[in-house]
C-alpha cells in the first residue's frame, strides 16, 4: 500500500542513523542534565540559565531526531506502519510531546515543585522507552 523512497547512495542511510543517534544522545543528555539539576545535584548552577542551555540543544536534538527518523521512515513506510513496536514508540513520543508542553505550559521550571519532578522524571522513563522501541524497530 505504501511504497518508500530509494535512497541514493549505499551510505545515505547509515549516515541517517548517525545523525539520529546524535539527536537522541542531545536531547536525552541534556533533559537528565536538567532533571539532575532539578532535584538537587548541582545547586551552585542557576536553574533558569541550565535550562536556556540544556532546553536550546534538547531542541536541537529533536529537530535531528526527528528529520533523520522521517526520512528514515520515508524508506520503508508500510513496513513500520504495520510494525506495533513503531506504533507504540508514534503513541510515547505523542505522550512526551504533551508531557513537556504541560510541564512549559504550567512554568514547571519556576515551581520546581513535586508534580514538576514527577513530571521530569516520567520525562526520562518515557524518552529511554523510545530509545528501546527504536532499537528494537531495527532489529
Amino acid at each position: 500500500m505504501f511504497t518508500g523512497i530509494t535512497l541514493p547512495w549505499p551510505w545515505a542511510y547509515p549516515a541517517l542513523e548517525v545523525i539520529h543517534i546524535i539527536g537522541i544522545g542531545l536531547l536525552l543528555g541534556n533533559l537528565v542534565l536538567l532533571e539532575l539539576r532539578v532535584f538537587g545535584r548541582g545547586s551552585a548552577l542557576p536553574v533558569p540559565e541550565l535550562a536556556r542551555l540544556s532546553l536550546t540543544l534538547v531542541a536541537i536534538g529533536f529537530s535531528l531526531a526527528a528529520l533523520s527518523g522521517t526520512v528514515m521512515f520515508a524508506t520503508q513506510p508500510g513496513d513500520l506502519l504495520a510494525n506495533r513496536t513503531f506504533t507504540l514508540k508514534m503513541l510515547l513520543l505523542f505522550v512526551a510531546g504533551s508531557n513537556a508542553a504541560l510541564f512549559h505550559a504550567r512554568q514547571s521550571l519556576d515551581k520546581l515543585d513535586g508534580f514538576a519532578r514527577l513530571q521530569m522524571f516520567v520525562s526520562t522513563v518515557i524518552w529511554v522507552a523510545i530509545i528501546v522501541l527504536g532499537r528494537w524497530i531495527a532489529y
